[in-house]
């Protein structure tokens, strides 16, 4: 990946957002910069050039990941050597989402006389867009995670429970060539597919339920997201009316993707259906988010998100129907924004299976 392109476009910007310099925090976004995976490191960036800033625990790490900045390895603190390396900057950039108050009192504290200015959406506005070793790392983890699809339907039997199953689907995940899972698999059976975010715990599967799957594999800090709602057994007519709107809703979503078309316009689509049909009190989420090196990230699809989508940018649709005492039932796909339409990650079949 091309760190140093990524460097140079958000030092670019710098000037006219009123900053000198910005020193990056976030981890995240250290990483979308040099390519470093620690667990410790800042960047400072100015328009001319970076210096990337980690303990000693990293410093082998940080010259093979991260060979680009000029590299500083500290013994307690990076706000020990920041002070010799803004000499001369007269406004430091922040990441104002990612510093407490706290750490913006010591960090004015070690740099009296520099007047720190607080950015936002100034490395994230670059992460939105995918460049295709992105995009490829992504449909690998989404191959992942369709492949651990396939074969826990077969694990599927009586008397198992919703957590054996989340320890079922972490083992599958690895071994269809996921690094580490997304993030905890959320498994629901029966009546707990109603809680969109349900642990899972003992309830043991039985004749008739619906089983509700959200789950990803990572590949390379990039994540997959997917959910899943099959029945075990014959389905109760209500929960097969609920699968056949939510799946028309998720349809009409992914119709309505396209570059420029706003977060609100493409969750407006998918809800309508749902409205329609007599369910829109029970579609109680945004309908989408992006996703890449974290698994909630910008572009967000949902009420009142006026952000227009990027070509090149990675969004799900999940439209959701939850009925409490009854159960739910979400389908939920990766779809890659082009400038006419999108293109679906994702190859499991999102009709209703019964096992």
């Amino acid at each position: 990946m091309d760190h140093e392109l990524r460097r140079r476009a958000v030092g670019e910007r710098l000037g006219s957002l009123g900053a000198d310099a910005v020193l990056i925090t976030e981890l995240v976004n250290v990483r979308y910069l040099t390519g470093f995976t620690g667990s410790n490191g800042q960047l400072l960036l100015t328009a001319d050039g970076a210096t990337f800033l980690t303990d000693g625990r990293y410093t082998e790490q940080a010259r093979h990941e991260a060979p680009g900045p000029a590299h500083v390895t500290y013994r307690r603190t990076y706000r020990d050597d920041l002070p010799g390396l803004v000499d001369g900057i007269g406004r430091l950039g922040f990441e104002a989402h990612a510093v407490t108050v706290e750490d913006h009192g010591k960090l004015a504290g070690c740099v009296e006389g520099v007047e720190l200015v607080p950015l936002t959406d100034l490395v994230e506005r670059g992460r939105r867009v995918k460049d295709a070793e992105e995009l490829e790392l992504l449909r690998r983890a989404q191959a992942a995670t369709d492949g651990a699809f396939d074969r826990i339907l077969d694990a599927m039997s009586v008397g198992t429970s919703e957590r054996r199953t989340a320890r079922d689907l972490e083992r599958l995940l690895l071994d269809e060539g996921a690094d580490d899972l997304a993030f905890d698999p959320i498994v629901a059976f029966g009546e707990n597919a109603a809680e969109p975010h349900h642990e899972p715990g003992h309830r043991m599967l039985e004749e008739g339920d619906v089983i509700k799957l959200d789950f990803g594999a990572r590949v390379q800090g990039y994540h997959a997201d997917m959910t899943r709602t099959v029945a075990f057994g014959s389905a109760p007519t209500q929960l097969r009316k609920i699968h056949d709107v939510v799946r028309q809703a998720q349809e009409a979503g992914i119709d309505a993707v396209r570059a420029g078309v706003t977060g609100a316009e493409v969750d407006a689509a998918a809800r309508g259906v749902i409205v329609d049909a007599g369910y829109g009190d029970r579609f109680v989420h945004g309908l989408g988010h992006g996703v890449g090196l974290r698994i909630h990230e910008a572009p967000w699809l949902g009420l009142g998100q006026e952000n227009e989508l990027p070509a090149g940018a990675v969004v799900t649709v999940e439209p959701g129907i939850y009925v409490p005492g009854i159960g739910g039932v979400r389908i939920e796909d990766m779809v890659e924004v082009t400038d006419d339409g999108c293109r679906v990650l994702g190859t499991s079949s999102r009709e209703l299976i019964e096992l």
